[in-house]
């Protein structure tokens, strides 16, 4: 379970404070799909990158499995990212001259899983319809196959969380019902998938929708 607590994130730039984050409160239960949507500067996805250790609060708490992020040295955010959550960002962040297996397993190597990963890197590129293109360069690929290799990544250590950031937002409609297909199942799997989108349709095929507004929560309901 992801539980936050009074999250704030303070900005400060001469004499004007700006609140990216301003007393969130909310839960995420094991296994649920959670859009979390809002205009531009919402705070959504700053929210999202504390969820992830990727951004650091101004003050209140974000528990993770009965973990305080807050509390947690170096080594442990490092294996935090590694082992418990799988990023999914808009831009991809593939290493553009690494074969789609070489991107897929390192989070393996990083983990210090230096042997004979192949099992577990087909069996995340056969998740994501990729398996054939395993030894193909990641700048040879589709922005929708790049996509697709960069959820691989995100799940190839076996994450209970998925944190997506406009995971749809530099892809056409086919490419994007590609993406969101693959994400649905892995909600469906038991995975708990948290994603921040501006897109109505997208947001839909979540079970809940969070809504944002100057780093507050405005809404929260259930889709269905």
């Amino acid at each position: 379970m992801i539980s936050i607590k009074d999250l704030t994130k303070k900005y400060v730039t001469g004499k004007t404070e700006f609140f990216a984050l301003d007393g969130v409160n909310l839960e995420i239960a094991d296994g649920e799909f959670v859009a979390v949507t809002g205009k531009s500067g919402s705070g959504k996805s700053t929210l999202l990158n504390v969820i992830g250790t990727l951004d650091v609060p101004t003050s209140g708490s974000v528990t993770v499995d009965g973990l305080d992020l807050s509390a947690l040295s170096a080594k442990q955010i490092a294996a935090y990212r590694n082992k418990t959550v799988g990023f999914v960002f808009q831009a991809f962040y593939l290493e553009p001259s690494y074969t789609v297996y070489d991107n897929v397993e390192l989070p393996l190597i990083l983990a210090g899983k230096t042997g004979d990963n192949s099992a577990k890197v087909n069996a995340a590129l056969e998740l994501v319809g990729l398996r054939s293109k395993f030894a193909e360069k990641a700048r040879t690929l589709s922005g929708g196959e790049q996509q697709r290799v960069a959820i691989a990544r995100a799940i190839v250590n076996d994450p209970n969380y998925i944190l997506a950031d406009e995971p749809c937002g530099n892809l056409d409609s086919a490419n994007s019902n590609n993406v969101m297909n693959i994400l649905s199942d892995l909600h469906a799997s038991g995975k708990t998938v948290v994603m921040v989108t501006h897109d109505a349709e997208d947001a839909a095929r979540a079970k809940r929708i969070v809504t944002m507004s100057d780093g507050k929560v405005i809404a929260d309901e259930k889709t269905v």
